[in-house]
């Protein structure tokens, strides 16, 4: 037996979006020290989701794929109305969700369900899974007769592979495997027949023995159950099985979004393809070059300028967004590396402080230590350059001289790089923008 409709609503041509997402910010206030709150005063914000314009079509797999920290289960959290949008529009089949009150969201949720990442911490350990499915219809008042509901809940535990349903009524969590109660939450999340669900994770704590199972069911229930998905995950080998299209996050943005089987065959962004080089190789014997980029994600607080993307780049270039923290983070890998060289403590005697070069800026004006000339440091630096010449760090440089007592480093002014069309994908890199 389906689900019944939770209203009567016409059906749309199957191109037309069941959500759309203009411009949609998502900020976290970071506290500072006692004293910061005390007064009220505010150390920063993390831009989480910062500024993503997207269209979920009806009946399409949509995945959301990025590292952890890309902002993706935000985005997916905003949606569901369980983190407020900053600024920004969500339509939800032509109705803006963004902004309402309480009981409002009450009447989105029978519309929009989810399936966490954890099935342990999903399920109530103290119901029963006949309850824990039972009771979104309870809630939302849908069906009172007890033996309708019954048959209701048995049912879709047979759809979702927990069957016999009727076995499982009184079963508690801990009587379930972990794929089982990745079941009981998909089953739990249909009732309602939503017209989206959003899956974060859904298989990434199972066993590999059961992950391709569960996917199949949510294949299955998507063409039984006519539903949209929008699948949050950070594997890319598991939204090759499942996804339509494929939207590429990384610090708060898409920097790709496309057909899936041309993200896979031909991908544009270069964090796309490093995220594609990443996939393991299940054949020992094989040898598959893993060239990943460098470094770790920074830190959402204080984003790079220009092209998030552009401090890990192989292949950035002059308006990719250069600033004073890469002269910092140039330095700082260099001494590194050189772990134990009495060069290192030479160095770093020459340029001195480096705290500021902290704060994010196209210019850089650096303080030659006392007693030290700034043309020694900009001979420091050439020497490096000279290292190493292809390194990307120095197509941003426009600048190096001398001026004074201090070293004046000027930058490529920055561009963010705006999603365009490259072949059948949108690509947000200056390689495609800009001539390189």
């Amino acid at each position: 037996m389906r689900p019944e409709p939770v209203e009567a609503q016409a059906t749309p041509a199957f191109d037309e979006p069941l959500v759309s997402i203009r411009d949609l910010r998502t900020y976290y206030t970071i506290r500072g020290s006692f004293l910061d709150r005390l007064v009220g005063r505010e150390a920063g914000i993390v831009r989480a989701v910062d500024g993503i314009s997207l269209d979920i079509r009806r009946g399409e797999v949509l995945g959301l794929v990025g590292e952890s920290g890309s902002g993706k289960t935000t985005l997916g959290r905003a949606l569901l109305g369980l983190v407020p949008a900053t600024s920004g529009t969500i339509e939800l089949e032509g109705r803006e969700v963004t902004g309402l009150s309480e009981r409002q969201r009450r009447v989105l949720r029978r519309r929009v369900q989810v399936v966490f990442q954890d099935p342990h911490a999903s399920l109530n350990p103290a119901m029963t899974i006949g309850e824990a499915v039972a009771h979104p219809l309870r809630i939302h008042g849908l069906e009172r007769n007890r033996e309708q509901l019954r048959r209701r809940v048995v049912d879709v535990l047979d759809r979702c592979g927990l069957a016999p349903g009727a076995d499982f009524l009184d079963r508690y969590p801990s009587d379930l495997s972990g794929g089982q109660k990745q079941r009981a939450v998909i089953a739990r999340a249909i009732i309602l027949n939503p017209a989206l669900l959003v899956a974060d994770e859904p298989v990434s704590m199972l066993d590999m023995s059961v992950r391709a199972r569960v996917l199949e069911l949510m294949l299955s229930l998507k063409r039984d159950f006519e539903l949209t998905y929008l699948y949050i995950t950070h594997d890319l080998a598991t939204a090759r099985l499942v996804c339509d299209r494929i939207a590429i996050m990384y610090l708060g943005r898409i920097v790709e979004i496309g057909p899936a089987d041309a993200i896979y065959a031909d991908p544009k962004h270069p964090y796309t393809q490093a995220l594609l080089r990443a996939i393991p190789e299940p054949d020992p014997t094989r040898a598959v070059p893993r060239d990943l980029p460098r470094g770790e994600v920074p830190d959402a607080a204080l984003p790079p300028l220009g092209c998030p993307f552009h401090p890990r780049c192989p292949h950035a270039f002059e308006p990719c967004g250069w600033e004073s923290r890469d002269l910092r983070e140039l330095l700082e890998s260099r001494w590194t590396r050189l772990a134990g060289d009495p060069l290192v403590e030479q160095e770093q005697a020459l340029v001195g402080d480096l705290g500021v070069l902290a704060r994010p800026t196209p210019e850089v004006r650096l303080p030659a230590p006392r007693g030290r000339q700034a043309e020694e440091i900009v001979a420091l630096l050439d020497r490096i350059r000279a290292e190493a010449p292809d390194e990307p760090f120095w197509r941003g440089v426009e600048r190096l001289t001398a001026e004074g007592s201090h070293v004046r480093l000027d930058f490529h002014m920055p561009k963010e790089p705006l999603l365009e069309r490259e072949g059948k994908a949108d690509v947000a890199c200056h390689l495609y923008t800009e001539p390189s």
